[in-house]
């Protein structure tokens, strides 16, 4: 039952990362008024908070290894009050300081709960081997996969039952109780003995390999963060699909948790570069196919759903095992090492918003009103085209890599 447990520690987190990605920017715009500009600023203002808090996260698991359950139940914990308090609020003068104080508490929950979850990896995989670790990272990823599904219908599905508030309410409360659950349901695995590796430094970093990766993490999840942030903006006001961004959503982590498996067993045959370098053009091409959609195309907006999202899958479980196999091998403390790899992609999020919302309120978008040409152009552009020319930056990183042996 160890994987099976940590698929579901997973499964808390994935679902815990989905209103805090994909949601939050129409949920605080269009349920509390607030601006995509401010949004976009809030969002940059915790990640200056994440500066600090993600790598004394990373260090304080390394620090007191014997506590990891009480770090695990701290993370669902914050996660379980957290959720059910944003989406209770109500729109007023007030809105945005409790938004920020709530948001603080949801992203230094979530962050422990992954820094914990992947700077543990070599403790929770069978063997502390390239060949374990890359199957725990599929049952891991399948299990945020799981995840993201169940958030992305939990909302419409509330809201269908005659929940109140597009069921963002019943949604937070929903969350408050799977985190507790799985709280409980979990705890066995944190009580398995940590593998511990020497302190973390600069030089440590640099001469394994990880910093590169660090780099590479970071440029590669700005086109994931661009999109997630405009996801819905894209599909309801772009494309004229009301109603269907849940279906596509769901159908896009569909597609990347089915595709795990065959990105796994590709990186073990070949090895994981080259399974990174037949994934990332997949997504390339989705973002401009993207671009090029009319509206109301909703067959091709969901072939791309399709591609796009089997490229992620390869992304979700390839990076960071090699991060992963690159610290064991040199023998560094991987948490506090994933305490900078989980600043890195959220300080893509946060970039991707203050640079995109912004952008948008300045050409006039207004989520869910009948939007100009220019705005809709800004909309077009940001979504697909600047996603595209940041992936063409990570695959160049990627090829920029040295061959690794193959895993098996």
């Amino acid at each position: 039952m160890l994987y099976p447990r940590v698929s579901l520690y997973a499964l808390m987190l994935a679902a815990a990362g989905i209103p805090l990605y994909i949601h939050l920017p129409r949920f605080a715009s269009v349920n509390l008024g607030i601006s995509l500009g401010m949004i976009g600023t809030i969002l940059v203002v915790i990640r200056l908070i994440d500066l600090v808090q993600d790598p004394m996260f990373g260090w304080a698991i390394d620090r007191w290894p014997r506590a990891q359950a009480t770090f695990a139940v701290s993370a669902a914990v914050g996660l379980a009050i957290g959720f059910p308090l944003l989406f209770a609020l109500e729109p007023g003068q007030a809105a945005t300081p409790k938004l920020v104080a709530v948001l603080v508490l949801l992203f230094s929950a979530y962050s422990l709960g992954m820094i914990l979850l992947y700077g543990r990896s070599a403790t929770l995989a069978k063997q502390p081997d390239a060949d374990e670790l890359m199957t725990l990272a599929a049952f891991r990823e399948v299990g945020m996969l799981a995840g993201v599904v169940i958030a992305a219908i939990a909302p419409g599905v509330f809201f269908a039952m005659g929940a109140s508030g597009r069921g963002y309410p019943a949604f937070g409360l929903f969350l408050g109780v799977l985190s507790i659950g799985v709280a409980i349901a979990t705890r066995p695995i944190w009580r398995r003995p940590p593998v511990l590796g020497d302190t973390l430094s600069l030089s440590g970093l640099t001469n394994s390999g990880a910093t590169r990766l660090l780099i590479l993490a970071l440029v590669n999840s700005l086109p994931v963060a661009i999109t997630s942030t405009l996801f819905l903006f894209f599909v309801e006001d772009r494309l004229l699909l009301p109603g269907k961004a849940g279906p596509l959503l769901i159908l896009f982590f569909l597609c990347a948790g089915l595709s795990v498996p065959l990105w796994t067993r590709l990186s073990h045959r070949v090895g994981p570069k080259q399974t990174l370098l037949i994934a990332m053009p997949l997504s390339i091409l989705g973002f401009v196919g993207a671009g090029f959609l009319a509206p109301g195309n909703l067959a091709g907006f969901a072939a791309i759903c399709v591609a796009s999202g089997a490229a992620l899958g390869a992304d979700m479980v390839v990076l960071p095992v090699m991060f992963s196999v690159v610290l064991t091998k040199a023998g560094l403390s991987a948490s506090t090492a994933f305490g900078i790899w989980s600043f890195a992609g959220k300080l893509g999020l946060a970039l991707a918003a203050f640079a995109t919302l912004p952008m948008l309120e300045q050409s006039g978008f207004t989520p869910g009103d009948v939007n100009s040409a220019e705005a809709l152009t800004t909309l077009n552009i940001a979504y697909a085209i600047v996603p595209c020319i940041l992936k063409i930056c990570a695959l160049a990183l990627v090829l920029a890599l040295p061959t690794e042996e193959r895993t098996r």
